[in-house]
């Protein structure tokens, strides 16, 4: 099924399980974005900061892609935002960085 971004019009692959089953789907396929995120996390941290934003990290991730000359058209090298909240919960499962984010109830 695919949904429609309701800012950027992005079409977005998702699975019949939702957010949640898109999510593993994509995590499962892409352990980069994973590693590049706790990379990310564990500087800052090392930096000094208590509390980090996911969202910072995903533009961090976004920007090192542009400079390294990926194609951030290409399928593969884009990020949802709608994983931000995953990630964020599956970062803070690594030791050291169990409350570097503040999280809400999900909703779907």
């Amino acid at each position: 099924m695919l949904e429609q971004d309701s800012m950027s019009g992005q079409l977005y692959l998702m699975y019949a399980g939702g957010i949640e089953a898109a999510f593993w789907n994509f995590h499962t396929n892409h352990p980069e974005v994973y590693a590049g995120l706790v990379r990310l996390a564990y500087q800052a941290v090392g930096a000094g900061r208590e509390r980090l934003g996911i969202k910072m990290l995903f533009e961090v991730l976004r920007w090192e892609w542009v400079i390294q000359g990926l194609p951030d058209d290409a399928e593969e090298f884009k990020l949802n935002n709608n994983y931000t909240s995953r990630y964020a919960r599956l970062i803070m499962e690594e030791p050291g960085l169990e409350d570097v984010f503040e999280t809400r109830r999900l909703t779907t």
